[in-house]
């Protein structure tokens, strides 16, 4: 597919997720809602893998270079964290190794049931 075509598509996805999000009554990041949207999408069968493979492949190959605009915001605001440095280290230790257990239980979860699934069909 035409790589203009794939920029539409995730484009597309996140213009409608914008909306959804304004019109929504909670308050729900638009980013998580087009991942979301895109899920469903792609699991309905309405946009398949190789439709945005080539963007996708190249946004997580520099998902890095996203986040320094971001690092260099939070080192202007370098004062007001400091006043909230110890909470936040302290939430940030404890969450990471629960967020890492957690990520590897549930790949675990999926990568049985998807034997169980490969099992029952041969």
């Amino acid at each position: 597919m035409n790589i203009m075509a794939e920029i539409a598509i995730i484009f597309g996805i996140c213009l409608i997720s914008e909306g959804i999000a304004a019109l929504l009554p909670i308050a729900l990041p638009a980013s998580v809602i087009s991942l979301l949207l895109l899920l469903a999408l792609l699991l309905s069968g309405l946009i398949k893998e190789r439709h945005i493979s080539r963007v996708c492949t190249f946004l997580v190959g520099n998902m890095a270079f996203f986040f320094v605009a971001p690092c260099v915001s939070l080192i202007e605001h370098l004062p007001t964290l400091a006043a909230c440095l110890v909470p936040f280290l302290l939430i940030a230790i404890c969450t990471t190794p629960l967020v890492y257990a957690i990520t590897a239980w549930t790949v675990r979860f999926l990568m049985a049931v998807s034997q169980k699934k490969e099992a029952n069909h041969d």
